[in-house]
């Protein structure tokens, strides 16, 4: 079964959660969002509770309030925007990672620096890709 999509409401949550590090409850989140985000403490609550029916997000309660819930991040940034990326890929390019990185390329005026760091992550996406064919048995010239 394919794992439920973050909204773009629920990504601003998860970044308060992300960028905190420690679990929070839905009145620390709301209070961290005020002035940045138009949202009610009601709505930051549906949408907590969202995530975590997602698994995205995890709670413990609070032992001397059993009203109180901690939420805990169970996905990292790392994993949820990879995912996103995934998603994206296949809706807009048919799932050709090579097509989606060619438009997004062509998309930007990248600098010398940036060009460096794309290098360096291609070059370390083909070593990847030499160590699994390499699992699997695959002869290299």
């Amino acid at each position: 079964m394919a794992k439920e999509e973050i909204t773009p409401s629920e990504w601003q949550i998860m970044e308060v959660l992300w960028a905190c590090g420690e679990p929070l409850t839905s009145s620390e989140v709301y209070k961290r969002m005020q002035g940045t985000v138009d949202m009610s403490m009601r709505m930051v609550r549906v949408l907590m509770n969202r995530l975590n029916q997602k698994d995205i997000l995890g709670y413990t309660v609070d032992e001397h309030d059993s009203r109180v819930y901690h939420y805990y991040v169970q996905r990292s940034r790392e994993e949820c925007v990879k995912e996103k990326s995934r998603k994206f890929v296949d809706s807009y390019f048919s799932g050709s990672g090579t097509n989606a990185m060619a438009a997004l390329l062509q998309s930007f005026a990248l600098t010398d620096e940036q060009i460096k760091e794309l290098e360096e992550i291609l070059e370390k996406s083909r070593e990847r890709g030499t160590e699994s064919t390499d699992k699997e048995g695959g002869a290299h010239a």
